[in-house]
C-alpha cells in the first residue's frame, strides 16, 4: 500500500511492501546464472583423501548457487603442498575457465586474499572469479589491487617527466625521435601477428592437456577426439562444436 502525505512545497512517498527472499542470492546480487568452475582446497593429501574439510565447501559452493539457472562445469580440488605458490590445480581451473567463458568459484579464498602469487595469477588470467566466503573480494577488488600497481607507475613517469623538464630548463639537449610511417606501419603488423600467435599459443597450451587425456584413454583418431570434446561440453576455438580438421590444427599448431 502507498499512502502520500501533501505538505507545502514537497509531496512525501512512503511505500509499504511486504517480499519474502526465497535465498541469499535473491537478495544480494541476483539469481546465480552462466557457467562456473568451483575451486576447493584442502591444506594435507590426507585431508584430500578422506574428504574432510571437502564436504562444507561443496556445501557452501551448493548453497551460493541455489537458485537460477547455472551449470558448474568442473569441480577441482587443491592439495596445498609446502609450497605456497606451487597451485597446479588453480592453473588447471583458469584453463577450463578460459575455455568455458565460466566464472571461477572459489569455495574458501581467506589468507589466498593475501597472496601475491595467487592475484597475480588471476589477474594474469583474465577470469572473472567470485569467493563464496568473502563475496566481497571478487575481480574488482583484484583491479584495484592493480590500480594501486597502476598508481605507482604512473608516479614513476611524472617523475621521469619531470626531471626531463628540469634538464631541459637546464640547458640540456634532449633527443627526439623521428618517425617513418613505413616502419611504424611494419611494427604495427608485426605486433598484431605476434598478438595473434600468441592468443593461439595459449588456447594450444589450454585445450592440449584435454585432448592428451582422451588420447591416454584410447580416443586416438582426429574425429573421435571431435566428438569426445564433444561431449565434454568444450567449446571450439570460435564456438560452436569441434570437428576433425579443427583437432587437426590443434595438433600441427
Amino acid at each position: 500500500m502507498t499512502v502520500v502525505t501533501l505538505i507545502p512545497a514537497r509531496i512525501v512517498f512512503t511505500l509499504h511492501t511486504t517480499f519474502v527472499v526465497r535465498n541469499v542470492n535473491d537478495a544480494f546480487g541476483g539469481i546465480m546464472t552462466g557457467k562456473y568452475v568451483s575451486y576447493l582446497r584442502v591444506s594435507t593429501a590426507r585431508q584430500g583423501k578422506s574428504g574432510l574439510g571437502l564436504e562444507a565447501q561443496r556445501e557452501a559452493v551448493s548453497n551460493y548457487l541455489n537458485g537460477g539457472r547455472w551449470t558448474l562445469v568442473a569441480e577441482i580440488i587443491e592439495v596445498e603442498s609446502g609450497k605456497r605458490n606451487d597451485r597446479p590445480q588453480l592453473a588447471k581451473a583458469l584453463r577450463l575457465c578460459r575455455l568455458h567463458k565460466a566464472t571461477l568459484l572459489v569455495a574458501k579464498l581467506d589468507r589466498l586474499a593475501r597472496n601475491v602469487a595467487f592475484i597475480s595469477a588471476l589477474m594474469e588470467s583474465g577470469v572473472k572469479f567470485q569467493a563464496v566466503d568473502m563475496p566481497d573480494v571478487n575481480d574488482m577488488v583484484l583491479h584495484i589491487l592493480a590500480s594501486v600497481a597502476q598508481g605507482e607507475a604512473k608516479a614513476i613517469s611524472d617523475r621521469t617527466k619531470a626531471a626531463l623538464a628540469a634538464a631541459k630548463a637546464r640547458g640540456t639537449q634532449l633527443g627526439g625521435l623521428r618517425w617513418d610511417i613505413n616502419k611504424v606501419g611494419d611494427k604495427g603488423r608485426r605486433a598484431a601477428t605476434a598478438a595473434r600467435q600468441e592468443k593461439a599459443a595459449k588456447y594450444r597450451a589450454d585445450i592440449m592437456p584435454i585432448i592428451e587425456e582422451h588420447q591416454r584413454n584410447g580416443v586416438v583418431t582426429l574425429a573421435g577426439i571431435a566428438a569426445a570434446l564433444n561431449e565434454d561440453g568444450t567449446p571450439a576455438p570460435r564456438g560452436g562444436e569441434w570437428s576433425a580438421v579443427q583437432v587437426k590444427r590443434i595438433l600441427e599448431a
